[in-house]
C-alpha cells in the first residue's frame, strides 16, 4: 500500500550536451546544432531540437546527419565542461531534497514520498526545477507520478523545458495512446519483435493476458508488460558519488615473465573498462600498481581523455607497466586503477570519432551481459585465468566460472 503511495519525480536536463555549449555562446541559440564525433567516422551524441527536425537523433552516423541537415554547427564537446555542469545542479538537487538517484550524467530521479503533507510534491518538485534554472540557467524537465517508470515516460511527455503530473489512478489512461517504444528497456530489437506481433501501442500490451508477453518475450516480455499497466515498484537509491574503480593480482609464485605480465594486464584493464561501461562511467586517470619480490611498490598516473574504450585505456596501461618494470627483480603484485570518474559514459563515449571501435565495443558488451564477462576477451589476455570479475558499482560478486555456459 506505501508504494501506491509514492510521489517519484524524474527530472532530465533538455539536450544536455547543446544547452551547455549554448551557455557559453549564445551565438548558437535557434540553429541546429551537433556534438559528438566531428569526422565522418564519427557518431552523434546530442543534437538540439532544431537538429531534430530533419530527422537527425542520437548515435546517427555524423556523415548521415551532415547529410540530413548541411548548415547545422557542428561541435567536438567537452566532457569535463558537462560534467561540471552536471554536478552544479546535482548541489542544487542535494540541497533540496532528502532522497535523490543520479541515474546519468542529465538525469535524476526525487523521491519526495510523505512531502504532501507539508509541502505538496508538486509545488516541490515546480520550485526546485525552477531554482536549477535560475541557479544554473539549464533548461530541465520533469514528470511526477507513483513509480520510476510512469514519471520517466511523463518527463518524455513534457519535453522540451515543461512539467507533468500524472495523479494517482490515471496511470494507464496516460499510458495508453503512446508508442511502446516509449517505454523504458524496449530498444530497437524489441521494439520490432513488437511490432511484428501487431503490438504497437501500450494500450495493446495492457489488453495483453500477462502470460502471453511472458510466453512470447520470456521475463523480458513480463517486464514490459509491468511497464505498460504502470507497475514499478523499484525504489529510489541515494546517490553516492564513486571516484574510483581498481584490481589488483598477487602471485602465489613471484615472476618475470613478461608475457604473463602482461596478459594479465591487458585483462585486468578490459575487464575494468567493461566494468565503466556498465556502469555508464568513464575515466581520466589511469594508475599502474607493481610490487617486487622485495616489497618495493612502485605507482605511476596517466591522465587521459574521458574515456571507457578498450583502445584508448589499455595502450596506456602498457605503457605504464613499460616504464616500471625492471627486468631484474621478481614481480609480486600488479594493479591498475580508473580514477576522476564522471557519469554519462554512452553519450560522451560518442565523441569517439571511430565509429567501428565503437560498434564492436557495444557488441561485445552486449554478448558479455548475457553469457558473462569473460565470454569474449582480447586474446593476449586470455592467460589471465583469475581476474576479477565483481560488478565495482553494485558490489555485486560474480556467479561460479564452472556454472557459465559457454
Amino acid at each position: 500500500m506505501i508504494l501506491n503511495n509514492r510521489a517519484i519525480v524524474h527530472m532530465d536536463l533538455d539536450t544536455f550536451f547543446v544547452s551547455c555549449e549554448r551557455l557559453l555562446d549564445s551565438r548558437l541559440l535557434g540553429k541546429p546544432v551537433l556534438i559528438g564525433g566531428t569526422s565522418d567516422r564519427g557518431v552523434v551524441a546530442s543534437c538540439s531540437y532544431e537538429a531534430r527536425k530533419f530527422g537527425i537523433h542520437s548515435a546517427m552516423p555524423m556523415r548521415m546527419a551532415k547529410q540530413l541537415c548541411p548548415e547545422a554547427v557542428i561541435l567536438r564537446g567537452n566532457s569535463g565542461v558537462y560534467t561540471n555542469f552536471s554536478k552544479d545542479v546535482t548541489d542544487v538537487i542535494k540541497e533540496s531534497v532528502p532522497l535523490y538517484e543520479k541515474s546519468s550524467i542529465d538525469e535524476f530521479y526525487i523521491d519526495l514520498t510523505g512531502m504532501d503533507k507539508f509541502f505538496g510534491c508538486h509545488k516541490l518538485a515546480s520550485e526546485l526545477r525552477q531554482r536549477i534554472m535560475k541557479e544554473t540557467g539549464l533548461p530541465i524537465s520533469f514528470g511526477l507520478s507513483i513509480n520510476k517508470t510512469v514519471s520517466k515516460i511523463a518527463t518524455g511527455e513534457a519535453k522540451p523545458n515543461n512539467q507533468i503530473q500524472i495523479t494517482k489512478g490515471t496511470e494507464k489512461p496516460f499510458l495508453a495512446p503512446l508508442s511502446v517504444r516509449k517505454i523504458p528497456m524496449v530498444g530497437e530489437v524489441t521494439y520490432k519483435s513488437l511490432c511484428d506481433l501487431g503490438v504497437k501501442r501500450i494500450q495493446t500490451v495492457q489488453d495483453m493476458p500477462m502470460e502471453l508477453m511472458h510466453k512470447v518475450l520470456g521475463k523480458n516480455g513480463l517486464s514490459i508488460w509491468k511497464k505498460a499497466n504502470g507497475i514499478d515498484n523499484t525504489p529510489v537509491i541515494q546517490y553516492h558519488e564513486r571516484k574510483s574503480i581498481s584490481t589488483e593480482r598477487t602471485f602465489d609464485k613471484d615472476t618475470t615473465d613478461v608475457y604473463k605480465l602482461k596478459s594479465i594486464l591487458m585483462a585486468m584493464a578490459e575487464n575494468l573498462a567493461y566494468q565503466l561501461r556498465r556502469g555508464n562511467k568513464l575515466t581520466a586517470c589511469i594508475t599502474f600498481k607493481i610490487r617486487y619480490s622485495d616489497f618495493q611498490t612502485y605507482t605511476q598516473q596517466q591522465r587521459i581523455p574521458y574515456s571507457a574504450m578498450d583502445h584508448n585505456i589499455i595502450p596506456v596501461v602498457l605503457d605504464l607497466f613499460r616504464k616500471l618494470y625492471n627486468r631484474r627483480l621478481l614481480v609480486r603484485l600488479i594493479g591498475v586503477k580508473f580514477s576522476h570518474l564522471v557519469e554519462g559514459g554512452h553519450q560522451v563515449n560518442l565523441f569517439e570519432d571511430n565509429e567501428k571501435f565503437l560498434n564492436l565495443s557495444q557488441a561485445i558488451d552486449k554478448m558479455r551481459e548475457r553469457y558473462g564477462d569473460r565470454v569474449v576477451i582480447n586474446a593476449a589476455g586470455m592467460d589471465a585465468k583469475s581476474i576479477s570479475r565483481w560488478n565495482p558499482f553494485t558490489g555485486e560478486p560474480p556467479p561460479l566460472l564452472a556454472n557459465r555456459r559457454r
